[in-house]
């Protein structure tokens, strides 16, 4: 187990670990199930009227499999697939509908649902190749793909827009996962996928990046053949898959379906799975970094290169300690000074600051910056946390490397603005600046500190 095993998963304090930081939270889950329910019913009723055909519902993709991943930035949206199926005996031809013909039943039936107005559905995207898509007010899409059943065959096929009728069973695909992940060790199995979802999007461009399922697939089979006897935490497990998928994917782009071999997953160009490959193999060795240095705050430093502001990292005190057992000669430790404006009101601080008011301009400045090292560099990573920051998806950001940085408050919470100072790729410093917000105005000298605290990027 690497010094770090436990800022990827931990039950004894679950909301300080890559795990809970890049999973939606309970709410969010709830919120989603209600939306798709209520899609499922209005879409059952409605397109039934439509092609005089009786309609199911499957919910599929990342919902359903447990891998689903928040946002990775405040213009994307959590994504959910929930496929409808019309059913009719005998082959897809048969039911009197073209693929286009049906999908846009669909499109339609969406657009009624839009136009409700007792739901929170926004609009409707113009037709996707495989599927149509709904978007609501908060952060959040349904795609909708429209496929054929005939249920005495048990044989599903997909209604495309352009390619006509393609073999596609979704069902088959979540028993081949459920029969090759045992029960046991499928919360890890999860929470792996998880990790490398929020990679993709934090690391691919989108032209480069792997379907969710693709994903899934790649790091179930992975998983499978591992030698568990051989491994601890979840830190040692992703640098396994990793090295399988990136050796594997080197040898072969194909990735076929597990239940339909004919099928490849992989619909990346030939460009973009070299991208993903060059990625991986960048990947790869940021895990053998972090899993060969002495100490837990060295770990997590190596690790945010993967997962940003995503990744946790440990305490003050567990800092200071690893620096001061660190073989490194030089050792810098950040003085940070906080001032925050809020109307013709400033409040500063020194090396904390709160509780301070939401919309407060703040701006943060490395007060010993005189006395840094030559050639030594500063960084700064905000780590929101709360309920209201977890339901705008801003749990936090990167910002830029200098001495100075702004920011401005939006969540209650308790925050922080970690800065780090590396010198010739090591680390030499770092210190968590905590930032305590709270919904009151200016607080009086003294106050009682708040319970929730929050930070975000400042507009330029």
């Amino acid at each position: 187990m690497g010094d770090a095993a436990d800022l990827f998963f931990r039950t004894d304090d679950p909301e300080n670990c890559l795990d809970y930081r890049v999973r939606p939270s309970d709410e969010q889950y709830d919120a989603q199930r209600d939306r798709w329910n209520d899609l499922a019913e209005h879409l059952k009723e409605d397109l039934s009227n439509r092609s005089g055909y009786a309609i199911a519902t499957w919910l599929q993709g990342s919902y359903k499999y447990g891998t689903q991943v928040r946002p990775s930035n405040l213009e994307a949206e959590f994504d959910v697939d929930l496929g409808v199926y019309f059913r009719w005996q005998g082959e897809p031809d048969d039911g009197g509908y073209s693929t286009q013909e049906l999908k846009q039943l669909v499109h339609l039936s969406l657009h009624e649902y839009v136009a409700d107005g007792g739901n929170e559905a926004d609009n409707v995207s113009p037709p996707k190749n495989r599927c149509e898509r709904v978007h609501f007010l908060s952060d959040f899409h349904i795609d909708v793909p429209a496929y054929h059943l005939d249920e005495a065959r048990d044989a599903r096929s997909l209604a495309t827009e352009e390619n006509g009728w393609e073999g596609s069973d979704p069902k088959a695909i979540y028993v081949w996962w459920k029969n090759t992940i045992s029960a046991a060790v499928r919360p890890r199995a999860r929470r792996l996928v998880r990790y490398f979802k929020m990679w993709a999007a934090l690391r691919l461009a989108e032209e480069a990046r792997p379907s969710s399922i693709m994903l899934t697939v790649l790091v179930a089979e992975a998983f499978a053949a591992v030698d568990a006897s051989t491994l601890s935490g979840d830190d040692e497990y992703f640098r396994v898959v990793v090295s399988s998928i990136l050796n594997r994917l080197q040898q072969s782009p194909n990735v076929p379906n597990p239940v339909d071999k004919k099928e490849d997953l992989n619909r990346l160009s030939t460009e973009a799975n070299d991208d993903l490959v060059e990625a991986l193999d960048a990947l790869l060795a940021i895990a053998e970094r972090a899993l060969a240095v002495p100490s837990k705050s060295e770990a997590a430093d190596i690790w945010t290169e993967a997962f940003d502001h995503f990744f946790p990292v440990p305490e003050e005190e567990e800092i200071v300690e690893a620096l001061s057992r660190a073989l490194a000669t030089i050792q810098f430790v950040p003085e940070v000074a906080i001032e925050a404006t809020v109307g013709s009101h400033t409040l500063s601080g020194i090396n904390r600051i709160g509780p301070i008011p939401k919309g407060s301009d703040l701006t943060f400045t490395l007060m010993n910056a005189a006395r840094l090292p030559i050639g030594a560099t500063v960084s700064w990573t905000v780590r929101n946390s709360g309920d209201e920051a977890e339901q705008e998806n801003d749990l936090g950001h990167r910002n830029t490397s200098s001495n100075t940085v702004t920011e401005t408050t939006a969540y209650r919470g308790s925050h922080f603005m970690d800065v780090a100072v590396h010198l010739n790729g090591r680390l030499i410093g770092r210190r968590r600046v905590p930032v305590t917000v709270s919904s009151m105005g200016v607080p009086k000298r003294n106050p009682k500190r708040p319970a929730w605290t929050q930070l975000r990027r400042g507009r330029r």
